[in-house]
């Protein structure tokens, strides 16, 4: 198995020293907030969304839609700002989404989201900061 190498690299400790337990569960253990307990569920002001591991900007709040599901949702990230991989967890497969710099764990996108891409980022919001325009 090949091992990524990211931009940002830190160790397990100071990951959870660096993150919130949250923060650190989702972005470093793949875990997932519940449904619908983040703030950022709700954000609809100008600005942009940024990884909450390492601050590089992942997505605009104008890419940003309201899915139904409880998370934060997104059509198109920043290009080259995130990356994906297969997760085959909890017997299914889906597409994982990480963060391209410092690998951080974000959510899953799917093929149901609104044009123009038809996709639906599912993110975490305890993986984001968000920085109003």
């Amino acid at each position: 198995m090949t091992t990524k190498t990211f931009k940002i690299s830190r160790s397990d400790e100071e990951w959870r020293a660096r993150l919130t337990p949250e923060q650190y569960d989702v972005l470093r253990r793949h875990g997932t907030e519940r449904a619908g307990s983040c703030a950022l569920n709700h954000e609809k002001r100008p600005g942009a969304f940024f990884c909450a591991g390492c601050g590089q900007e992942l997505f605009r709040a104008a890419k940003k839609f309201e899915s139904g599901t409880g998370w934060p949702s997104f059509f198109d990230p920043i290009e080259g700002a995130v990356e994906t991989s297969r997760d085959s967890s909890y017997g299914m497969t889906r597409t994982e989404v990480h963060c391209s710099q410092c690998g951080g764990h974000l959510g899953h996108v799917f093929d149901d989201g609104p044009p123009p891409s038809h996709l639906r980022y599912c993110i975490n919001g305890v993986a984001l900061d968000f920085k109003p325009e």
